[in-house]
């Protein structure tokens, strides 16, 4: 009998596949090693279904986008979970995160957490000025946990922040079944023990799952749609009302004369520090395609 499921994890060869007939666990048949196609989380499948809940994956349905670390698909949420506080998070690799998943057509939700520490409100208004949902939450207050239940239902989300923000303490508060072990935050180091070192999606209700994902570090540019050149301008939302308007054709939005993106930027309209996003991460794909040639 075939059946259709969503694949919640990958472990050692077996895909537990989710149904709303229970978990399947299924192997995958030979002709996705030979095509070079692994199933991964988040992967709708059809697959033929024995009695006792195993069964063979024949097909993986066409994915909507795709990230290469963490490995997982089909995402509609993604939450970034930041701090202004021990540890600091870096606002670059908020932004470098933020376009990889604008770029996938994934909805950004910047949850600043520890706000019982910090209310970070500087840090709040760039990205909610930006055009970004922004949640101020804290583990400790219960803060903003309902606003990030509202974004749940029939999705697929994924959660994701540095080491020590206290991104697993904030999954456990919402989802006490989850159980995600916490590591305490070295005052020596100012970094996190903890490290997620694996992808599993995890049921809420109906359609609805959510991951807890590796840390920013482990994070790469998508297979599908790698971010280029042409495409950052558009991953940075705020700049949208003025592309287009530039003196030059072709503007990079870096020193040109005539930019109406740096003109935004000198009138306050756009943050500093997100234009410095822009400009580091468009070095970056420069380099690299650079490196490719």
């Amino acid at each position: 009998m075939m059946k259709q499921g969503i694949v919640l994890k990958g472990i050692g060869g077996f895909y537990y596949t989710d149904t709303e007939k229970g978990i399947y666990e299924c192997r995958a048949r030979g002709k996705f090693r030979l095509s070079d196609i692994s199933p991964l989380p988040g992967d709708h499948v059809i697959f033929e279904a024995a009695e006792d809940k195993t069964g063979y994956l024949m097909e993986i349905l066409p994915r909507k986008n795709e990230l290469v670390r963490p490995a997982v698909a089909n995402v509609d949420n993604l939450f970034i979970v930041a701090s202004t506080t021990e540890p600091v998070t870096d606002p670059f690799l908020v932004d470098k995160i933020s376009a990889i998943a604008i770029h996938s057509k994934i909805r950004v939700i910047l949850c600043v957490n520890k706000s019982d520490l910090d209310p970070s409100d500087e840090f709040c208004a760039i990205y909610a000025e930006a055009g970004f949902d922004v949640i101020r939450t804290s583990a400790v207050s219960s803060e903003g946990l309902d606003d990030i239940k509202r974004f749940l239902p029939r999705k697929v989300s994924v959660f994701t922040g540095n080491s020590g923000v206290g991104k697993s303490s904030l999954i456990n508060l919402l989802f006490p079944e989850m159980q995600q072990e916490t590591g305490s935050l070295s005052e020596r180091i100012g970094r996190g023990r903890h490290t997620t070192r694996k992808v599993e999606l995890f049921k809420l209700y109906i359609d609805s799952y959510i991951a807890d994902t590796p840390g920013f570090s482990a994070f790469d540019l998508t297979k599908m749609n790698p971010l280029n050149k042409e495409d950052l301008e558009n991953a940075f939302p705020e700049f949208s009302a003025y592309l287009g308007k530039c003196r030059f054709s072709g503007c990079s939005h870096v020193k040109e004369k005539g930019c109406a993106v740096l003109k935004a930027i000198s009138e306050g309209r756009i943050a500093k520090s997100r234009h410095e996003s822009y400009v580091r991460l468009l070095g970056d794909i420069k380099s690299r395609k650079e490196w490719a040639q």
